[in-house]
């Protein structure tokens, strides 16, 4: 039967209108993504304003609860939490930025927390990428860790500035946005001012999760920053205090890392699991998980199935 006037105009309009919610979600779907893109680039901040920050936390950074030149804070929204580092490096920007923006350098970084079980970067990507695998405090097989899927961008690599990204939309246990942003501009000859940012999301699952780890396991675990409660000085706790230990712990292995350089060859990973291992036990309530004799042990076997797999 041949359809009147009416009926095709009106199977038009619904094509149409199918048509246009098509286009509309996806261009939602894209302005979403690029919304995100544009808050994570928006971190990013010139050299002069890193030197305007330095000059900002100049008394921070010399005295301290830290003993060495460092500023360390936290913030924590409804579903994301932040940790900042501000350090100054002994080690000048070259050395710093020919590090940091060479791929497999990070995984000599990332080894070195404990919880880093394996790193594997691939440099013949565009982004490149960067495979983290993430366990217990002992040693594991691969298969009993948790992995996460970094894309490194070089966002700056000028003579005086240095901006890298790490980004991982997935991450174990309901948690989502693992962001680690470095941003590092000279001082002088042979310092470095830099900006380590670290964060991550959680949804519902992901904060159950941390809910019942902090009323477990982690009830006694603390971070850096001093609260006051019923006249009380304390340290905070909960998501801030768990993503300010991991900070530090990250900003120690570039530390370690970096003083390590001087060594031989052949002497640097022992300089760099000794020098870790020695800068987190300054920080025993917060950072003591494992006694020195068995972390060696436990790094130098995973370094090794780091190079081998």
């Amino acid at each position: 039967m041949q359809k009147t006037t009416s009926e095709l105009t009106a199977e038009l309009s619904s094509f149409l209108l199918k048509a246009v919610i098509t286009i509309v979600g996806l261009l939602l779907i894209v302005f979403s993504a690029m919304a995100q893109q544009t808050v994570w680039l928006g971190t990013v901040l010139k050299p002069s304003e890193l030197l305007e920050k330095h000059k900002e936390l100049a008394e921070n950074l010399s005295l301290n609860q830290y003993k060495r030149p460092l500023f360390l804070d936290s913030s924590e929204s409804a579903n994301t939490v932040t940790g900042n580092a501000y350090a100054i490096l002994s080690s000048p920007f070259p050395t710093v930025s020919d590090t940091f923006k060479n791929p497999k350098r990070w995984c000599d970084v990332m080894i070195l927390h404990v919880n880093t079980k394996y790193c594997r970067a691939n440099a013949d990507t565009s982004p490149s990428t960067l495979k983290l695998n993430i366990g217990k405090k002992t040693q594991q097989s691969l298969s009993d860790t948790s992995a996460l899927e970094f894309t490194i961008q070089l966002i700056a690599d000028t003579s005086e500035h240095l901006v890298v990204h790490l980004n991982a939309e997935k991450g174990p246990v309901g948690t989502s946005s693992y962001r680690i942003a470095l941003q590092v501009v000279p001082l002088s000859k042979d310092k470095s001012f830099m900006h380590l940012r670290y964060s991550y999301g959680y949804g519902l699952v992901g904060r159950l999760a941390m809910q019942g780890y902090l009323a477990t396991l982690g009830s006694s675990k603390v971070g850096f920053t001093q609260t006051t409660q019923n006249q009380k000085t304390d340290y905070i706790g909960g998501t801030r205090g768990a993503v300010e230990r991991n900070t530090m712990r990250y900003y120690l292995a570039i530390e370690a890392y970096l003083n390590s350089l001087d060594q031989p060859a052949g002497q640097q990973l022992d300089s760099r699991l000794e020098g870790w291992f020695n800068a987190t036990e300054e920080y025993p309530r917060q950072l003591h998980e494992v006694d020195k004799a068995s972390y060696l042990l436990m790094k130098k076997i995973e370094y090794q199935r780091q190079q081998s797999q």
